[in-house]
């Protein structure tokens, strides 16, 4: 086995630059699986960027066998096999790599390392012409004082949802005064006008430097819980808002009751279930809610127009008039439909959401915690719990799950995708969905896509498939073999309702971060991450005092059911 070739000084400017190459030898290169590991010589050319391999030494001076190019390139270390690190070029291709030992390993890894890093930042400067000042932040990593990855303040989740993360969340503050289970009054809720837009074209230069030197240091499949991550990739709102965004369709959701048949409503609610998340992802870039702090609660409220929601019908009819909103008795009223979130636990990080309409007796209870972890240029994040909508009228209760998410292009301009089977059952009708969400495979293929199919368990029968993308166009399929195309960019949004800051609790999501968020707009990232920093420490200090005269934390408005969360005052309670 040959040992590692000379290295070369990194490429120094004018004509004194050497030719050699800065490393070569053997490493193990993963095939597929019918061929496995196999001995292949490896020239890093350090001053080109690219990483190329032949079958062996004798020859390297004929055509590579397969070249990458290193500009931008992740190199991680991986638990997958001994001394394994994986490659990963900018472009989405990748080299699974074995050394014979670890001294060697970690030879190669610093080197190929050294040589991403330095063409990326060359690449920046003759690209973009970037020759001003550093951020702050870059500077620190410069000074490597960013270097030793301590047990941190955020964590690499810029998916749709974030997972907690050690010191965010050792955090828990002292309970609201007059603390009452009761939703807040919603009369002082005015309709909100914030921007959600994030007008970010990517990642700036200097700040992908930065996230280049975190990610470099993960291996492959790692738990994401401590691992810093600066301010600027922040979202500018709380985790428990982002949920809000999955009743932006409300008039969608209060005509699952009006179906006339059991058959109908599990339809109407699959119908409704894929509109649920384009909303909340209205952007094309992939950012970071703020990780709630326990104890941190948002309150919203929707109102909808009667003459928008569909009536209850008496006779059945073609499912595929789900939608359609014929007048109501009243239109001059609106159905209210009200929302609580709440961050109910530190270890592990669990948010609850609960939202009622009296009117429709419906409602929906969830609980969902999120696991997120590091595959390469991609970060997934894994949603683990769920959620219950009951129609109290018909005495059902539809049992559903949600999609994990990925955040793709992470050093470019990140952007989200769905992934997985989702499941939605109703125990008592005898009716389930099945919903897959289908990731882009890796060459050719569609993003977005969905599809889902609604089954009669005991008769075994499909009564209704639909494909189509989850942020697009949606066609539905029933067994009476009509169809229909729902467009979830034509669908009417209603924007929430929320109270100004001013008549907000010290622990309402907005007025808990306003600082932080203030910041942010205001593109003063320094300041945004000190007013972090201090509402972290503040909630610490709060813990420790807790810690020392052992009083748990009390959810507000959740209590906690076997497995579960359940709302202190659900509808189905009432009297």
């Amino acid at each position: 086995r040959s040992s590692p070739g000379s290295v070369a000084a990194s490429p120094s400017g004018g004509g004194g630059r050497r030719r050699e190459p800065a490393l070569e030898g053997v490493l193990s290169k993963y095939t597929n699986l019918l061929q496995g590991w196999q001995n292949r010589y490896f020239v890093l050319d350090f001053e080109a960027g690219i990483l190329q391999y032949f079958v062996n030494e004798q020859s390297k001076h004929q055509k590579p066998r397969g070249a990458l190019s290193l500009s931008g390139a992740i190199v991680s270390l991986s638990d997958e096999a001994p001394h394994m690190l994986v490659v990963y070029s900018a472009n989405g291709e990748m080299f699974k790599l074995r050394a014979a030992d670890a001294k060697e390993k970690q030879f190669w890894v610093t080197q190929l390392r050294a040589c991403a890093k330095y063409h990326m930042e060359m690449n920046s400067k003759n690209i973009l012409g970037w020759h001003g000042p550093k951020s702050h932040s870059t500077e620190q990593l410069k000074n490597g004082t960013l270097g030793s990855l301590p047990s941190a303040s955020a964590n690499i989740t810029w998916a749709i949802l974030p997972n907690s993360t050690e010191d965010e969340q050792t955090s828990q503050p002292e309970p609201e005064p007059n603390s009452g289970s009761e939703l807040v009054l919603s009369e002082d809720e005015k309709s909100d006008n914030e921007d959600k837009e994030e007008t970010e074209l990517g990642v700036m230069e200097d700040q992908r430097s930065i996230i280049l030197h975190l990610i470099s240091q993960l291996k492959l499949g790692m738990d994401l819980t401590k691992v810093v991550l600066p301010t600027f990739i922040l979202e500018k709102r709380s985790l428990l808002e982002m949920y809000a965004d999955f009743m932006a369709h409300p008039d969608l959701l209060l005509a699952i009751t009006a179906g006339a048949t059991p058959e109908e409503r599990v339809i109407c609610f699959v119908e409704y279930y894929l509109t649920a998340f384009h909303e909340g992802r209205k952007g094309a870039l992939a950012k970071k809610p703020y990780n709630p702090i326990i104890g941190e609660t948002f309150h919203c409220s929707w109102e909808v127009p009667k003459d928008k929601v569909k009536p209850k019908r008496t006779a059945p009819h073609s499912p595929a008039g789900c939608h359609e909103h014929p007048m109501a008795d009243d239109p001059s009223k609106s159905y209210k439909l009200r929302f609580v979130a709440e961050q109910v636990s530190h270890h592990p990080p669990i948010s609850c959401f609960y939202c009622e309409c009296k009117e429709k007796r419906l409602c929906v209870n969830t609980h969902v915690w999120t696991k997120s972890k590091f595959m390469g240029m991609s970060v997934g994040v894994s949603m683990i719990g769920e959620g219950v909508l009951r129609l109290l009228e018909h005495e059902e209760e539809y049992v559903f799950t949600l999609p994990s998410a990925y955040a793709r292009s992470i050093l470019t301009i990140p952007w989200v995708e769905l992934g997985g089977k989702v499941s939605i059952n109703c125990a008592k009708t005898g009716y389930s969905a099945t919903v897959i969400f289908h990731t882009k495979p890796f060459y050719g293929g569609k993003v977005h896509r969905v599809t889902a199919e609604v089954k009669h368990n005991p008769t075994n029968t499909i009564v209704c498939k639909a494909h189509g993308e989850w942020n697009g166009t949606l066609e539905f399929t029933y067994s009476n073999g009509e169809t229909k195309v729902i467009d979830t960019t034509t669908l009417p949004v209603y924007p929430k309702k929320i109270r100004p800051l001013e008549k907000q609790g010290p622990m309402e999501s907005r007025n808990l971060w306003r600082e932080v968020t203030r910041y942010l707009r205001l593109g003063d990232i320094d300041a945004a991450t000190e007013q972090k920093r201090h509402l972290e420490e503040k909630q610490r200090v709060e813990e420790r005092k807790r810690e020392n005269l052992r009083t748990p934390w009390k959810p507000k408005y959740f209590i906690q059911e076997g497995d579960g969360w359940v709302y202190v005052n659900p509808l189905w309670k009432a009297h």
